[in-house]
């Protein structure tokens, strides 16, 4: 509330013992009265004796007054305190006055943005909040009568609890006592433990010279005695961070910090001075440091390290998806991405034809770049024993092509089920995505670029898919072009179904993919041993801390894996169209058919339709006909819009646009970005 001081009165007059003393007496002349109003702060100097002025308002509506208290301690998130005092007079103008008022606010925490701010005074008529909607008024107790006159805001939630105390003196305000109720962010959250290996030079080393029946035998014992090596060899280190931590702040600046503390608790000042300074530069330094690290992310080639430095710099954490606590639920995943399952009929037997040779290059290059997996060996083992390890998986890779035989530690594989929604109320609300083994994933990239080689020659030319000089882009303009070069004769129109799978890749049928893949030109030996990579497959469900049981499947290829979606290319490479007036194009399991319509003639479109109904079935292949959405392009005036198409029994809804390979079309052929409004094909 106001003071009513003036000049005349000396701060002499008004000192009281322990505490440091700051007015703004109002200004006659800026303020246009000659008496009333002024601000002042008493600091308690056994809380802070650092006070620094930072700006003093005047005018007919507002007086503010603005200082900076550095305390002798403070939560470690708030590096200093700006008090704003404040008086906005009965009859001023409360708009005006605010606006200004939360401009020297927001300057102030531009200039300062680690700062806390208070702001409080005798408000009278005002709300800051209505400028400021994250300042949070405090005082809820009536400070004058039955009204609250005096206001308190600050950013913090629950920052204080406010008590009415007795008037002071003559005054009609009550006294208002804020009593601190904030808890540290330090008190708030556990702090977080995690153990991770200490690589050192010296460990790499003891590890790299380590390395000097059956293939599954021989590749356990393999990988068995690599995790046995890293657990004799690479220690382990304990850190804890807690959730106020700079990005910037190192084990290094922990160390400085710590030593600066014990300088100061010795008493020793050239000490306490030398380890002060060693912190500050360290400090300037890992900012630095920090900053071209941010800098490499956005100017490197990787979409991922760039989101990561934009959550990094905008301070972004996403919420934490909804905890699910029910132990029976894995295993019911389990079974549930199992229920594709079919008896596998009895594998030929091995042909004698030349199988492909793996060179040690290869496999050595393969290993850097292989994304981490759940199963041994880790990825930083890979990473330095590269040169050691390439000779044994030579031997083991090229071992498994001759036999086709792929070890069944190589085929182990944990599920990771990811909602497809926020909230999920069913089994088929998670996505099922498939962590392997590291070094499969290596294996997996080479026979990759080997099957690509083979079959691409025999692609069907309107899949775009894994192959040379195609993209995405292509596969839109294609389609887009097929539709407005129809379009440009007169009496045509264009029908768009866009097709959805259920669990695509699950329901592959490895003998029928054997039997495709020698339509291809695919050697022997490598149909074969592609059978039996999807054959045999142990799988289990990890929901949080809760593993479901094992179960083995030989059906479907699993998601996350690398062969997988130019396996179910292959497989539904024999799925064309045979009218020249349909087109079937495919981008892995994405699948949209063209039906270019002339003179009303819709018995070729809604063949291929009922066509592909009947070999996705002979295929083993699941259409969705709730999500399978259809298209009309008609740009004929009075037309009649065409009867709807039917498939497995439903009708399939007609949309006005929607989105092909990350691009919405709408019915006019115009394109724009995707919205949440708009239905998916590739989803």
């Amino acid at each position: 509330m106001e003071t009513w001081l003036s000049g005349l009165i000396p701060d002499s007059a008004l000192h009281l013992a322990g505490f440091q003393l700051c007015r703004a007496d109002r200004d006659t002349e800026l303020s246009g009265k000659t008496k009333g109003g002024g601000i002042c702060f008493y600091i308690n100097s056994g809380w802070c004796n650092d006070v620094t002025v930072i700006q003093q308002h005047c005018s007919p509506d507002l007086e503010s007054f603005i200082i900076n208290c550095k305390p002798f301690y403070s939560p470690r998130e708030f590096a200093s305190f700006i008090l704003v005092g404040v008086y906005i007079p009965p009859l001023a103008n409360v708009q005006d006055a605010q606006r200004m008022l939360a401009d020297q606010i927001l300057c102030v925490e531009r200039s300062n943005p680690d700062y806390l701010v208070i702001v409080l005074g005798d408000f009278n008529k005002g709300n800051l909040t209505h400028d400021l909607p994250k300042y949070r008024q405090v005082i809820k107790c009536p400070t004058r009568g039955e009204n609250i006159l005096d206001h308190c805001y600050t950013t913090v939630r629950d920052a204080y609890h406010a008590v009415p105390r007795a008037a002071l003196g003559h005054s009609d305000h009550v006294m208002v006592h804020l009593i601190p109720a904030y808890r540290q962010k330090l008190k708030l959250c556990k702090p977080v433990v995690r153990t991770s290996r200490k690589w050192t030079s010296e460990a790499v080393e003891v590890l790299q010279a380590t390395a000097t029946n059956s293939l599954d035998e021989y590749t356990e014992a393999v990988t068995s005695y690599i995790s046995f090596c890293e657990d004799c060899c690479v220690s382990s280190c304990t850190r804890v961070s807690y959730n106020n931590n700079k990005p910037w702040l190192t084990a290094k600046l922990q160390r400085l910090r710590l030593d600066k503390e014990e300088a100061f608790r010795s008493g020793d000042k050239d000490r306490f001075k030398e380890a002060k300074y060693k912190f500050s530069k360290a400090v300037k330094e890992a900012k630095r440091l920090y900053s071209e690290k941010l800098q490499h992310q956005f100017s490197a080639n990787d979409s991922a390290s760039v989101w990561k430095g934009l959550r990094q710099i905008t301070n972004y954490k996403p919420k934490a998806p909804h905890s699910i606590n029910d132990p029976r639920l894995a295993n019911d995943l389990n079974k549930f991405y199992c229920r594709f399952e079919r008896q596998r009929d009895s594998p030929a037997a091995i042909p004698h034809d030349s199988s492909q040779q793996l060179q040690l290059q290869c496999i050595t290059s393969t290993f850097p770049s292989s994304a981490g997996a759940w199963a041994p060996p880790p990825m930083p083992t890979l990473k330095h024993c590269a040169d050691q390890l390439s000779p044994v998986f030579t031997d083991i890779f090229n071992t498994s092509l001759e036999t086709c035989h792929v070890p069944a530690c190589f085929k182990t594989s944990t599920i990771i089920p990811v909602p497809k929604k926020p909230r999920t109320t069913g089994l088929n609300d998670f996505r099922p995505v498939a962590l392997t083994s590291v070094v499969m994933k290596s294996f997996e990239r080479l026979v990759l670029s080997h099957l690509k080689d083979i079959t691409d020659p025999f692609l069907d030319p309107l899949h775009f898919a894994y192959r040379a000089n195609r993209s995405v882009d292509d596969a839109v303009n294609l389609d887009l072009h097929y539709i407005l070069q129809h379009l440009d004769s007169a009496g045509t129109y264009a029908r768009i179904l866009c097709v959805d799978f259920s669990s695509a890749f699950n329901t592959i049928i490895p003998a029928l993919l054997q039997e495709k893949l020698s339509q291809l030109s695919v050697p022997d030996s490598t149909c074969r041993w592609i059978t039996d990579f999807l054959s045999d497959r142990k799988q289990h469900v990890k929901l949080g801390k809760h593993v479901s049981d094992s179960q083995s499947i030989s059906t479907g290829s699993p998601q996350g894996c690398v062969l997988s979606p130019l396996l179910f290319s292959l497989y539904t490479n024999s799925c064309t169209s045979s009218h020249q007036s349909v087109k079937l194009l495919k981008f892995a399991d994405d699948t949209t058919l063209i039906g270019l319509i002339s003179d009303g003639d819709e018995s070729a479109y809604r063949w291929e339709a009922d066509h592909l109904v009947t070999w996705c079935h002979r295929n083993n292949l699941e259409l969705n006909a709730l999500k399978t959405v259809e298209m009309v392009v008609d740009f004929r005036k009075n037309s009649a819009p065409p009867a709807p198409i039917t498939l497995c029994d439903s009708t399939i809804d007609t949309v006005e646009s929607f989105r092909f390979l990350g691009t919405i079309i709408s019915q006019d052929l115009s394109s724009r970005k995707p919205s949440r409004g708009c239905t998916s094909c590739d989803s």
